[in-house]
């Protein structure tokens, strides 16, 4: 309480202000978050000084350390400014959405905007097109996906221009994104999955980032080459997809004892892209290091809560990357201590955790995903008020 009131200072201040926040009972007082956002807009704070406290905030010792997730979301989440014009906080894309799945990809995408990206796209089936529209028009619906059943009585060939005709759609828009969530809804349908991977491919020719999440996982599992040598990539799995992970790259089962050891060497196999393992606490490593977060959530898991991380990671990796400098966005996410993948998967799960257990306080049993998605903004607004 002294130090808030401006008592204590220097290293007592730092030691009282880690103490007090790793405290169960902690909650972000509305005068620390005001002063902090008011020392934000009056100082100017740069790429290069949020940079520095991304580092600060991610980095201690040991293979596996507990991320300070709102210090993360404070420096990454931008100040607005009405000098900014419309794209420029984010335009992310969704590649997903069949017959059987539409809400997935509604949730990913929602989420999106409801944290603060610009614009948000979904490449789906033509089938689920109309159904995702219909859930908001807030999203830009692109009807270009292809499944098997459409196809049946067609030649090699003739299914073979149509998946050259569902890349060209979507190679149209590539460079406008910032990041791409690849597989809520997808399903499994083999010519479906076939574009998919074609998808995937043009998105490294093209240096954008992707989050892999739902059948995509699925799809990878099967072909790592596409995903491996790519620091650019984001995996996002729950228990069983990581299971399998684990059984298809290093040949063995999952080891809970040795789980942040384990995590690293997966990543490291695969070639340095960035697995955030879900879970009670969930893991994030790119095969340098592991990061934590163990906020505490909600008891209620309804489906779709991966939806709403992927989507939520697919924003912050694009808000990190643009605290580097061009050139670095472009080839390299950085060293491991200020990797943008890592920061923008902390801050996805330290948001997400925060809105679940708000909506849980709402709603307790009766909790839904679209619950938790209306709490996302409360949640980002107690960490980093606008004002």
């Amino acid at each position: 309480m002294l130090a808030r009131h401006g008592v204590l200072s220097g290293l007592a201040w730092l030691n009282f202000t880690k103490s007090y926040m790793l405290h169960p009972n902690f909650s972000s007082s509305s005068v620390l978050r005001r002063q902090d956002h008011l020392v934000r807009t009056l100082c100017g704070c740069n790429a290069k000084n949020r940079r520095r406290k991304i580092v600060r905030a991610m980095s201690s010792g040991g293979i596996s350390s507990e991320a300070d997730a709102d210090s993360v979301l404070r420096t990454l989440t931008p100040v607005l400014d009405p000098k900014l014009h419309k794209g420029q906080a984010g335009k992310i894309a969704i590649i997903g959405g069949c017959r059987e799945y539409t809400g997935a990809p509604y949730f990913a995408a929602i989420s999106a905007l409801k944290i603060g990206a610009d614009l948000s796209h979904v490449f789906c089936t033509k089938d689920a097109a109309p159904v995702i529209k219909s859930y908001s028009p807030e999203l830009i619906v692109h009807p270009v996906l292809e499944e098997s059943y459409s196809l049946s009585g067609l030649s090699g060939e003739d299914r073979g221009k149509i998946s050259k005709k569902v890349l060209g759609e979507v190679s149209k828009w590539m460079e406008r994104f910032d990041c791409l969530v690849i597989g809520p809804g997808l399903g499994r349908d083999p010519f479906l999955l076939e574009c998919v991977s074609k998808i995937m491919k043009l998105a490294r020719e093209s240096n954008i980032p992707f989050v892999v999440d739902g059948d995509g996982l699925f799809l990878i599992t099967d072909s790592i080459n596409l995903v491996s040598d790519y620091p650019l990539a984001v995996l996002t799995p729950n228990v069983n997809e990581y299971k399998r992970l684990v059984q298809k790259v290093l040949n063995c089962e999952v080891n809970e004892q040795n789980a942040q050891e384990q995590l690293c060497s997966l990543a490291r196999e695969i070639g340095g892209v960035t697995i955030l393992r879900k879970g009670k606490s969930d893991l994030i490593s790119d095969g340098k290091t592991v990061k934590s977060v163990s906020i505490y959530g909600s008891p209620r898991r309804c489906g779709g809560q991966g939806d709403i991380l992927s989507g939520s990671v697919a924003v912050f990796l694009s808000w990190a990357r643009q605290l580097s400098s061009p050139s670095e966005a472009k080839e390299t996410v950085g060293s491991s201590s200020e990797n943008p993948a890592i920061s923008g998967c902390v801050a996805a799960s330290g948001l997400l955790r925060k809105a679940a257990l708000l909506a849980f306080e709402k709603k307790k049993r009766s909790t839904l995903t679209s619950d938790i998605i209306d709490c996302l903004g409360e949640s980002l607004e107690d960490i980093c008020p606008v004002s």
